[in-house]
């Protein structure tokens, strides 16, 4: 609990209205998106401005309180829980497009802003920011930063780490730290930009960031292909990118995820299909017209069973919607969905699968596998009950050995979600005992008192919310009776899909 004269320093910052300590709100902002983790903070607070940003930083660096910065709360690695209480930093007030600079192709805005919206505005001037999380709906562009976002496009025009450029941060001592700019060119010491992205919260608070942009595509069409096994469709991936085509979307569904899908969408997909690609390209008509004839031909000369090229843009709009709803149509078939996410080389993609279809046989427990076959980022999907701790126990020890699977593969244990608390005991296994030494160093130098977000990306025990079986309520549904603590374990055809006119009903996926 957060002593009464500091609470009152901090509402004199923000105003009475945007520091709230009563139980509902502290509740609302206990979890994120990820279930069974939970954890109160003492208060919450909505500043408006970097300068009250700082100011209450300043407060919290001297009464050494823990703080955790949130947007939208949509992430999925436990990143914005706060495991060790202290105060929540709402960055959504902060919600405001700075500018949109033509001259330069840059944007600049305030951390809380909604992505879609973002998207929307800078297509409406013939301009395009390419990063397309599936959260993109809800999320903010901050977090995307924060957690160094991906998104079905990543193939073709890279991630969120690619196209920041330039930062405002706060710094736990209440210091404002600038990186970078309008700049093409910028080796002025160390890249404190690129550092930042992807920190997750535990080195600065990101209040306004300055991104590039890119000339929107003028056309776009896609096309799905359908394998009635998986080392076909694996074998086409890799022959598309061995053939120079770089597709801007290039995405994967497997057998169990294709019938969800197809339940919840109702677009024609064949169910019976081992695997399915939902391809798109974008830019010059006729260049995408050439590649998708080419990648055509690669698909069905690989063994696909049905290629399909969608006649309309909202023939195409509908697989590629689908295909983002594919978390949503899993999260109906039980009271919890885990969704985790693994990348290993495109070249590995069916090896992978089929390893995550081995563990969860092993263990008992229903893995739905889909993702990013393009840069090899998969999301093995789990469906379960957080009410069943025997159960959950076994879908840990599922995703523990997919992990390692993941980097005995030349891959790695998160491509997009990041580390958070969720990943933090599997980080050594990637970066090595030095990696996680010299991270410690960085965290250090930047935040020495080790205020901001703790307990992430470094392993220590985890505090994970599990329902006791006789509970009715979900974890995730933020509820709060009925809960206990656990520690986790640590380990250092027919119908094509074109021919229904219904699209998907749901946002969301990843």
């Amino acid at each position: 609990m957060l002593a009464a004269t500091v609470c009152q320093e901090l509402r004199r910052i923000v105003g009475d209205a945007w520091f709230r300590d009563d139980t509902e709100t502290l509740v609302s902002y206990s979890y994120d998106a990820t279930p069974l983790y939970q954890s109160m903070p003492d208060g919450v607070i909505f500043p408006a401005s970097t300068e009250e940003v700082a100011a209450v930083m300043r407060v919290c660096a001297r009464h050494r309180i823990p703080v955790v910065t949130r947007g939208a709360g949509s992430n999925l690695c436990a990143g914005v829980v706060p495991l060790h209480g202290g105060l929540i930093m709402v960055m959504t007030r902060m919600n405001r497009l700075l500018e949109i600079d033509q001259d330069n192709l840059t944007a600049t805005f305030q951390t809380g802003l909604n992505t879609k919206r973002f998207h929307t505005a800078v297509e409406e001037t013939g301009l395009f920011y390419p990063p397309d999380p599936s959260s993109m709906i809800i999320c903010t562009m901050g977090g995307n930063i924060a957690l160094g976002a991906g998104g079905l496009r990543g193939l073709k025009y890279g991630t969120t780490k690619d196209y920041v450029i330039g930062l405002e941060a706060v710094l736990a001592s209440g210091e404002v730290l600038r990186t970078g700019g309008k700049l093409v060119k910028d080796v002025a010491g160390y890249d404190l930009t690129r550092l930042l992205v992807g920190s997750g919260g535990t080195l600065a608070i990101l209040t306004e960031a300055t991104v590039k942009l890119v000339p929107k595509p003028a056309y776009r069409r896609a096309m799905i292909a359908v394998f009635a096994d998986l080392p076909a469709a694996a074998r086409t991936v890799s022959q598309i990118i061995a053939n120079r085509i770089t597709p801007c979307t290039l995405e994967f569904m497997d057998q169990a995820t294709i019938e969800v899908v197809e339940a919840f969408a109702k677009i024609g997909l064949p169910v019976d299909a081992q695997a399915i690609l939902a391809i798109e390209q974008d830019g010059d008509e006729a260049q995408v017209e050439k590649d998708l004839q080419l990648i055509e031909a690669i698909c069905r000369r690989e063994g696909a069973i049905q290629v399909k090229v969608a006649a309309t843009p909202e023939e195409g709009a509908k697989v590629m919607e689908a295909r983002r709803s594919a978390l949503a149509a899993l999260s109906r078939l039980r009271p919890t969905t885990i969704l985790e996410d693994a990348t290993v080389p495109r070249s590995k993609i069916a090896d992978m699968v089929l390893e995550v279809q081995r563990i969860a046989a092993k263990h008992n427990v229903r893995i739905c596998t889909f993702g990013h076959a393009g840069d090899g980022n998969l999301h093995p999907t789990a469906m379960t009950d957080a009410r069943d701790a025997e159960e959950i126990h076994r879908v840990e020890l599922a995703f523990e050995e997919i992990f390692d699977a993941a980097i005995r593969l030349g891959g790695t244990i998160t491509g997009e979600h990041g580390v958070g608390h969720v990943k933090a005991p599997y980080l050594e296994w990637k970066v090595g005992a030095s990696g996680i030494s010299l991270m410690k160093r960085l965290k250090h130098a930047f935040d020495p008192d080790g205020l901001l977000n703790p307990g992430k990306l470094f392993a220590e025990t985890r505090k994970r919310i599990v329902l006791k079986s006789e509970s009715g309520a979900g974890a995730e549904s933020g509820g709060v009776e009925g809960l206990e603590q656990a520690d986790a374990g640590k380990k250092g055809s027919p119908g094509g899909p074109f021919e229904d006119s219904r699209g998907p009903n749901a946002k969301g996926g990843a």
